[in-house]
């Protein structure tokens, strides 16, 4: 999953949020150097991105992009995804994804110490550029493709996977639908599986 699904499915702790956000930042077992709750975080998104990638329906929708985008297509999909999070938020939360979005962002700047360097220097470009807003229109999704692509050096042409998007956009979301919902369900209960590993007190 991209950031967004990310950050959703991280509970109420800021700092399990902030880890779950920046896991892709950290190698190995390098996550032991960061706080506990950090730590815990970072563990919620492995086991998260490893459910997704071995999901049936995860899988069927990479298989619609495959053939034009080879390995990209896990990436692609993960993108689309939070694309149909975004634009449906109201069905998962109950605070405006404007609102749910500028908070996250004030937990960023207040945590930036902690953020791996990686991190450190995106963070105040995806706060400027408001990726995570954009994410709910297709203009938004295909701005994010279009820099992926460029850090490829166009190898990935994930640029022009909108295409994609657009023609097959009923299908992608009915299996986003059915897929979240079993995503869902898995990180909560991961969540306070790890969250009693480390000894934290549930919020």
């Amino acid at each position: 999953m991209n950031f967004l699904a990310h950050i959703y499915l991280s509970g109420d702790n800021e700092l399990i949020t902030i880890g779950n956000f920046v896991s892709d930042g950290v190698r190995g077992n390098k996550y032991k150097l960061y706080p506990t709750e950090i730590q815990a975080g970072i563990k919620l998104h492995r086991h998260i991105d490893t459910f997704t990638d071995a999901h049936p329906l995860f899988r069927q929708c990479t298989k619609r992009l495959h053939k034009g985008y080879g390995h990209y297509s896990g990436v692609i999909v993960d993108i689309f995804f939070d694309h149909f999070l975004a634009k449906n938020w109201t069905t998962y939360s109950d605070i405006p994804l404007a609102d749910y979005i500028d908070n996250f962002y004030k937990s960023l700047k207040a945590h930036i110490e902690l953020l791996p360097p990686r991190f450190k220097k995106l963070t105040p470009i995806m706060i400027e550029d408001n990726w995570l807003l954009s994410y709910a229109t297709i203009e938004g999704i295909q701005t994010v493709l279009n820099g992926m692509n460029h850090r490829t050096k166009g190898l990935s042409k994930m640029n022009l996977a909108t295409k994609e998007l657009k023609v097959h956009y009923d299908a992608f979301e009915a299996d986003f639908t059915l897929f979240f919902e079993d995503l869902k369900t898995f990180s909560n209960t991961k969540r306070i599986e790890i969250e009693k590993q480390f000894n934290i007190k549930q919020i």
